[in-house]
């Protein structure tokens, strides 16, 4: 059986003066690889990423990073999704990496997770904490980082439209023509 490259997504956030802030996001989408089955290994300059699913296929990623990153201070978290990894920048700075990968050439398994990226001359506006501390916004409780769900999809501003009203009255009635076919009514 052959080995397939699994997709990669990465966002990042920079800062030249809290290490914290200075990380990269990065997926690799593999599903129902069970840890015993996964060799992740993490160095200065590589991340490699060996696993084989509950299905028998097996998978196989190795990056050579654009630049340095801080192994001991990264977190990894293994999901039924795949694997989640929030790597440390080892040089800080407020410049983003222009890629992931050392070599410019251009690679179809990795691409940009916009769900996690922000512009460089946003980020401070951005939720600095968003997944680096809680991966994905879940809190240490495996809550859904503080939403107030009752808050949510309670109605228009001065209460109009709730409790299922139905408001009718101001739609015109539909006309049919004699031959039966019928005509749609132009609003204006």
């Amino acid at each position: 059986m052959a080995t397939l490259t699994p997709e990669v997504t990465w966002a990042q956030r920079s800062s030249d003066s809290d290490e914290t802030r200075n990380y990269l996001y990065v997926s690799i989408n593999v599903a129902d690889v069970p840890t015993s089955s996964a060799d992740l290994k993490l160095t200065a300059t590589n991340v490699s990423f060996t696993g084989t699913n509950l299905k028998g296929t097996k998978y196989h990623v190795s990056l050579d990073l654009y630049a340095e990153i801080d192994p001991e201070n990264s977190k990894v978290n293994h999901s039924s999704r795949g694997v989640e990894l929030v790597l440390r920048k080892k040089t800080l700075g407020i410049e983003f990496w222009p890629r992931l990968l050392k070599e410019s050439k251009k690679v179809h398994f990795v691409k940009t997770d916009f769900d996690k990226w922000v512009d460089e001359d946003e980020q401070d506006e951005a939720q600095d904490d968003d997944y680096a501390a809680n991966f994905g916004g879940f809190g240490e409780d495996g809550g859904l980082g503080g939403i107030d769900f009752s808050k949510l999809g309670g109605g228009l501003p001065g209460g109009e439209g709730l409790e299922g009203e139905e408001d009718d009255e101001d739609l015109p009635e539909l006309e049919e023509e004699e031959s039966g076919d019928k005509k749609i009514e132009e609003l204006s």
